[in-house]
């Protein structure tokens, strides 16, 4: 299997837009402000809902309510995110392969896409409840937790 992703990897460090990414000056410094633009959108509202449904942020409004409006922005960021991501994989994806840090980055990603899913499907049962249940709290505090490992495990991923 890691034959098959090595080579994979490799293909995609072949790639015009790879090349691209990883030898002009000023392209990878941009993918990445494109990447951390749209992670911080992505982190940004999620960060906001699962305060909200914790009970420290947007308390006016009813919290399925507050967790909708966010909704549209936060795939936007997931999309400009992953294409940013993409282009500065590809650019030494078989470097990044095999960074531990990467390794953890990406799990708790996959982690923490999963647990938002979950959020997400159950905001308007759990938002609409007079009292916040005690599992939406301990959902959106694990989610929280996994996003906050995600920049952290980037912090410690060095540029190409």
């Amino acid at each position: 299997m890691h034959e098959f992703l090595l080579a994979v990897c490799k293909w995609l460090e072949s790639t015009s837009a790879a090349r691209v990414t990883r030898e002009s000056l000023w392209v990878y410094p941009f993918v990445q402000l494109i990447h951390f633009t749209g992670l911080s959108l992505w982190v940004g509202t999620i960060a906001i809902v699962d305060l909200r449904f914790l009970g420290l942020a947007g308390r006016r409004q009813p919290a399925a309510q507050f967790a909708e409006q966010f909704i549209p922005w936060t795939w936007t960021g997931f999309c400009i995110g992953v294409l940013g991501g993409g282009l500065l994989f590809s650019s030494a994806a078989s470097t990044f392969l095999v960074n531990p840090a990467f390794e953890i980055k990406f799990l708790l990603v996959l982690l923490g896409l999963a647990c938002h899913i979950v959020v997400q499907r159950k905001a308007g049962k759990w938002g609409g409840a007079t009292e916040i249940p005690i599992v939406a709290k301990l959902a959106t505090f694990t989610e929280l937790a996994l996003w906050i490992g995600v920049i952290v495990a980037a912090v410690e991923i060095p540029n190409h």
